[in-house]
């Protein structure tokens, strides 16, 4: 019963946070590092209230291991990042980022020793051709795209080949995120509140470095038009009101994710999350035919907007 409940509040609340994150992201596009402060920050504060006891529960899991989570996370990101910095295409990342089961089934069977039905396997050689067949399109765009000097495609080419090294580590490096919290689980037991607390009250310190752009943001979204609340009735700048309900269904979101991680194998979270995935662009479809809006700001939306999990 766990796991479906988990997998519902994964859809609803992904798919539905998405929407307000377009909201957002059509007013200011570069609002990112101020969304994503606010959902860890209130993750965490909700878990120090109620999970962590103010500070009084010791955790079940020593704090280290949290810590080595949040630095694969860390690491996974920022490589991430860097990758569309090096010659590669929005579409060869996304699909790069969604081969997450490959890389899931292959340290699986090396450091877990899991063996898989031969259905599984079938469906992760599919996955890997079609990889591979988008990434060998994709350099021979490079090279195409590239100067007429010799020596301009030649070096074009070794930013892309770095690019796809860059994108090949951080896919391993989060598989092996999800077999290292798997195995957590396994010693010290299930505890899915407490390593999503830990896992969003860690990382905070480090958003120190972008207080300067949160803080400007947060100035922006003060001086948006005012909206009255339904319901409760009061007033509010309607940039902070999308903000709040992108934070609530964020929080929903990813309790979903932690959830199923202890209640499921790593490679079942893989495709639970990859799923998810293919729905955004669904319900991004069903908000652009009700509300109109712009399909360029639609896609950056869609290829920037998975803030968080795998």
């Amino acid at each position: 019963m766990r796991p479906a409940f988990a997998v519902g509040l994964v859809f609803a609340g992904c798919c539905s946070n998405v929407i307000f994150l377009e909201l957002l992201a059509r007013k200011h596009p570069g609002c990112g590092n101020i969304v994503t402060f606010a959902q860890f920050l209130f993750i965490a504060v909700e878990g120090f209230l109620f999970e962590a006891d103010l500070g009084r529960k010791h955790p079940a899991i020593p704090i280290r291991y949290y810590a080595i989570m949040v630095t694969m996370f860390f690491t996974v990101s920022v490589v991430n990042n860097y990758a569309l910095n090096l010659h590669i295409a929005m579409p060869l990342h996304m699909i790069f980022r969604s081969g997450s089961l490959i890389a899931n089934m292959i340290l699986g069977i090396i450091i877990l020793k899991k063996r898989y039905s031969v259905f599984k396997y079938a469906s992760i050689a599919l996955v890997s051709v079609g990889i591979f067949i988008c990434t060998f399109m994709s350099a021979k765009q490079v090279t195409s795209q590239s100067s007429s000097s010799e020596n301009d495609g030649f070096q074009a080419f070794a930013w892309w080949f770095l690019g796809i090294g860059a994108l090949t580590f951080a896919l391993l490096m989060s598989a092996r995120m999800g077999i290292f919290q798997e195995t957590l689980y396994k010693q010290f037991g299930k505890h899915a509140k407490e390593a999503l607390f830990y896992n969003h009250a860690l990382p905070l310190p480090g958003f120190i470095f972008l207080a300067s752009d949160i803080y400007d943001h947060a100035v922006l979204f003060n001086n948006s038009e005012l909206y009255q609340v339904p319901v409760v009735g009061v007033v509010v700048p309607i940039m902070w009101f999308y903000l709040l309900m992108n934070v609530i269904t964020q929080y929903v979101c990813i309790r979903g994710v932690f959830i199923l991680t202890t209640e499921c194998a790593s490679l079942t979270v893989t495709l639970v999350v990859t799923l998810r995935k293919f729905v955004f662009p669904v319900t991004i479809t069903f908000q652009v035919l009700v509300c109109s809006f712009k399909s360029s700001t639609i896609f950056a939306l869609y290829s920037g907007g998975t803030f968080y999990y795998k």
